[in-house]
Formats: structure tokens, C-alpha cells, sequence
């Protein structure tokens, strides 16, 4: 019976706090509070500070998380055949290259592998491209064209899958990992400010109102809020200009930049290594044509 006695009384005890505290905040709520105490100006400053970093992050990976999913920029009402998606593009153009007849050749196209075939944009474009070229005589200049452009887009395809891998894993993952530890740590500490300086208003309420018998255990209570609300709000500052110091966020944006950087310099050089011979391929057919029209 005692240990329920104590029980009963311990939850009451936590529980008297967190009842003073909501009624406090339900009488600011509807105008009826009494003197609220003010926040330091710094601390209010923090607090918009830390709010904007965290809709800074929240906005971006809005946006960069289609990162992490492979098709975001694969046109959506494509529809491709089971064979165009199941042999890498460079796997197809090599074994037609080795093929020594033209039932060769189209077992080299009919047949399948288990092998993943990315849904990228660039990826869809070079099956597209590789398929075309095989419509087309073999010797026919576009589709000579057409099979290079394949496999260069190709090529393209996995640069990007590339960049989306590193965005993922030093971007997107620690900008989640920056919300999900040291602002919500600074989100924590203030609540604890808030529940503090609720805790410190109840007190002042409760000894305006106190009886002459009790102004002395009111008044100790109040000092006592007063400190437990400093201590909350010294411990909520350190926390938000750790938040806001840390060049955690400029790393992470240079890590994004450098996988962009990397992936367009790629896909630059690859196609300025194919531009040259479909050029090449354009003025031997032109000058066919004139030759056989003139």
C-alpha cells in the first residue's frame, strides 16, 4: 500500500508541473495571462536563424532527394520492349560487332540478360538511338551515327547514375542527418526554454495570489524557476550557434556542386569526342548526295 502511496504521489508531483504549465499557455493563448516574461534579444535572434537554416535544408532536399530515385528524369509515358531493357546498350553494340551473319546479328538483339538496365533519361535516349540504327542498312551513314550516339549517351546514362550515387550519400544523407541531430537538439532546447519560461510565468501568477502564510515557499519557488529558466536559455544559445557555426552545411553543398561539376564535364567530354565524327559522318553523306544529284 505504501509503495502505491508513493506512486500515486510521484506522478502527481510530475504531473503538477505539465498542468500549471498548459494552463499558463491556454491563458497567453486567449489574451488572459498576466506579465510574461521576456526572452533575451540574442536568444529571439538565434531562434530565427535556426528556423531559416532548417527551412533551408528542408526546401533543398525537397528538391534534391529525386536524387536518390533512378527514373526521376525518364520521360514517363515511355514505354520500351523487355529487350531494350534487358542488355546494356555496349553489351548489344559489341556482340553485333563480332557477329559473322545476319542470324547472328539478330540473336545478338532478341537475346536478354539479367543485367539491370538504368532508367535514365540519357539511358532511354541511347536504347532509343540504338534501336533506330538497327532499322537502317548496316552501312547506312544515320545509322552508323545513330550506333555511336548510343553508345556515347550510354555512356552519359552512367556518369549520371554516378553523380546521383554521390549526391545521395554526401549530400542528401547529411543534410538529413543535420535535421534529424543538431537541429533537433536546438528544436529540443527550446522547448525546454519555453517549458522553463511557462514554469517561470505560473510561479510569478501563483505568488501575486498567495496566501501571507505562503509568500515565503511562493517566493522560493519563483527563484527557483528563475534559475532552472537562465540555465535553459544559456543551454539553448550554446546549442543554436553551435548549429549556426558549423561549416557542416557549406561542405555539403560543396560536395553537391562537385558531383554536378563532375557528371556535366563528363557528358561534355564524351560528346565533344563524338560531335567531331558525326560531323565527319554528315559532310562524306552530303557529299555524296551533291555527287549523285549534280
Amino acid at each position: 500500500m505504501d509503495s502505491v502511496n508513493q506512486s500515486f504521489r510521484g506522478l502527481t508531483s510530475s504531473f503538477q508541473p505539465f498542468a500549471r504549465r498548459t494552463g499558463r499557455l491556454i491563458q497567453e493563448r486567449l489574451g488572459n495571462a498576466d506579465e510574461i516574461t521576456e526572452l533575451p534579444q540574442e536568444y529571439l535572434e538565434l531562434e530565427k536563424r535556426v528556423d531559416a537554416l532548417k527551412a533551408v535544408h528542408v526546401k533543398l532536399l525537397a528538391v534534391t532527394s529525386q536524387y536518390s530515385h533512378e527514373g526521376y528524369d525518364y520521360p514517363p509515358n515511355l514505354r520500351e520492349s523487355f529487350v531494350d531493357l534487358s542488355r546494356t546498350v555496349s553489351e548489344r553494340v559489341q556482340t553485333l560487332a563480332q557477329a559473322q551473319s545476319a542470324a547472328e546479328a539478330q540473336a545478338a538483339l532478341t537475346r536478354s540478360t539479367t543485367k539491370h538496365a538504368p532508367k535514365t533519361f540519357a539511358h532511354a535516349i541511347s536504347r532509343a538511338s540504338l534501336s533506330s540504327a538497327h532499322q537502317l542498312p548496316i552501312t547506312d551513314p544515320l545509322g552508323v551515327a545513330l550506333e555511336k550516339y548510343a553508345v556515347a549517351e550510354e555512356r552519359v546514362g552512367e556518369a549520371q547514375l554516378a553523380q546521383d550515387s554521390l549526391i545521395n550519400s554526401r549530400f542528401n544523407s547529411a543534410f538529413q542527418n543535420t535535421l534529424g541531430t543538431s537541429i533537433k537538439f536546438a528544436d529540443r532546447a527550446r522547448r525546454k526554454v519555453t517549458n522553463a519560461r511557462l514554469n517561470l510565468d505560473a510561479a510569478k501568477t501563483a505568488a501575486r495570489s498567495a496566501r501571507p502564510e505562503k509568500q515565503d515557499a511562493a517566493r522560493v519557488e519563483v527563484e527557483q524557476a528563475e534559475d532552472e529558466f537562465v540555465a535553459a536559455t544559456e543551454e539553448a544559445v550554446s546549442v543554436m550557434k553551435n548549429v549556426l557555426d558549423t561549416p557542416e552545411p557549406l561542405r555539403n553543398l560543396a560536395d553537391l556542386i562537385a558531383a554536378q561539376l563532375a557528371f556535366h564535364k563528363a557528358a561534355f567530354e564524351m560528346l565533344s569526342e563524338l560531335a567531331p565524327e558525326i560531323d565527319q559522318l554528315q559532310v562524306e553523306q552530303e557529299a555524296k548526295y551533291r555527287e549523285a544529284t549534280s
